[in-house]
């Protein structure tokens, strides 16, 4: 075990540097950025769907406005990402150029948000009685449009970095204001990126007949398949387990490879419930947030309150009570580093396998007993079986699942506690005995001197 640690810490600086990866990093921030849309959007949501599950439904006027606020919001996240991860991106690029030659950040979300429209959307006009509607197809705004908008804010970035670094601008003598001067300063990077995009759009349709968007979902769809089953789920939260006992942010380094697939699976499970239809998908940000880390990363809910009641250890108590009110609301940084399970060779399997087997429990409940996946999402400080139960609708399957992952965690995670247990009781005792010792020794000298003083006055 300790050659493991040693060989994991050894790779410690390369998940660091990928941790701190530009391009990881803004579609982490942008992807956080629009957390309050999805679940915003996730309560009404909740108040229009929730009902169905017990054979209520909402009058159609009722439930056609609820959904609205949920479709101009939710409807058009990649279209808000596209901005979002832009913006961060910049500011990554930004922090690479002077002070006095910066990108724009504003322009760069606007050329972004254009150029994702173009790649994603086509432009539709229907005549009816005589009027004729213009818009855009918004199908690929949503969740599906996810990967296509990162990589829309990549280039962007890129194609203005190019200009602005070599200086490629539109300059202005100084006595005109700095805004305007700004607004000729963009012209030509703002230009590239539309002539860009216009005539990418315009080759990738010519030559496949669909947008650029639905290609990606052809090209990726695979992956989120796989990533879906018992090996890639698996392998994609072991990682992130395994990153953090190592002291890294796990979640910094694999969610944005799946953040895609965590959001358009949910809305997935909705479209395939309300048609009627059994919601299959299982690698959603709800299932990460409530059922993987449910207490934070490692599955630390059950083991901290284990730790608090249950530990003969002082210290051990004193921990887990200290840091079970943060654990409950899913922030367990307190326990991790305080118990500590991070880098503790006693905790790496039970930390490891724990995520694991909770999301296995989960695929089960959904492919074998014919749960619901998770269709709404909540604020990941929302306590795990309280997020669990609303997560997946209050399906009464939920308020089973609840009781099993508890117990299932608390097998895991009970041997390995027992031994780290009886370890600390045994180096409490040595510490206590040391103690012991040197107050006797204190006290023996005590009484020596005592003693001494006794019979050096008798000897006057």
């Amino acid at each position: 075990m300790d050659k493991l640690i040693t060989l994991i810490e050894r790779g410690k600086p390369f998940f660091n540097a990928i941790a701190r990866n530009k391009y990881l990093k803004a579609i982490r921030d942008g992807f956080i950025s629009i957390m309050p849309i999805i679940i915003v959007s996730s309560i009404f949501l909740l108040v229009a769907a929730v009902p169905n599950v017990w054979g209520f439904y909402w009058p159609t006027e009722v439930n056609d406005v609820l959904m609205k606020a949920y479709n101009y919001s939710m409807g058009i996240v990649a279209l808000c990402a596209a901005a979002t991860t832009a913006k961060h991106f910049c500011d990554a690029q930004n922090r690479d150029l002077p002070k006095g030659n910066q990108i724009n950040f504003i322009s760069v979300m606007i050329a972004s948000v254009i150029g994702f429209l173009l790649l994603s959307s086509d432009a539709i006009s229907l005549t009816r009685d005589g009027v004729t509607i213009s818009g855009l197809a918004n199908g690929f705004l949503g969740s599906k449009g996810l990967l296509t908008a990162f990589i829309a804010a990549f280039t962007t970035g890129i194609v203005y970095k190019f200009f602005v670094s070599r200086d490629i601008t539109i300059k202005m003598p100084e006595q005109v204001p700095p805004n305007i001067s700004q607004t000729f300063k963009d012209i030509l990077p703002f230009s590239a990126c539309l002539a860009l995009f216009w005539a990418f759009d315009f080759a990738f349709r010519s030559v496949f007949g669909f947008c650029f968007a639905q290609g990606v979902i052809q090209v990726f769809q695979p992956l989120f398949t796989a990533a879906d089953g018992y090996l890639g789920l698996a392998l994609i939260y072991g990682a992130m387990s395994l990153f953090w006992f190592v002291g890294v942010h796990g979640p910094s380094i694999v969610e944005p490879a799946i953040s895609v697939a965590l959001v358009s699976n949910l809305e997935l499970n909705m479209a395939m419930y309300q048609a009627g239809e059994h919601a299959t998908a299982v690698l959603t940000k709800p299932v990460q947030d409530f059922v993987v880390a449910m207490g934070g990363t490692g599955a630390t809910l059950v083991i901290c309150f284990m730790f608090a009641f249950l530990a003969k250890s002082k210290e051990m108590r004193a921990v887990g009570r200290a840091s079970a009110v943060p654990v409950c609301f899913g922030v367990n940084e307190p326990f991790l580093f305080g118990a500590p399970l991070v880098l503790n060779p006693i905790f790496f399997v039970p930390f490891i396998v724990a995520p694991i087997a909770n999301i296995w429990t989960t695929k089960f409940f959904i492919d074998v007993l014919g749960m619901n996946g998770f269709m709404f999402s909540l604020p990941w400080t929302t306590p795990a079986p309280l997020g669990i139960a609303m997560g997946l609708g209050l399906q009464p399957l939920a308020f089973l699942l609840i009781p099993v992952l508890l117990a299932l965690d608390f097998v895991i995670y009970y041997p390995f506690f027992k031994v780290y247990d009886s370890q600390k009781c045994a180096e409490e005792a040595e510490v206590e005995e040391a103690e012991l010792a040197k107050r006797a020794a204190r006290k023996q000298a005590a009484m020596t001197d005592a003693f001494q003083g006794k019979v050096d006055n008798a000897s006057v």
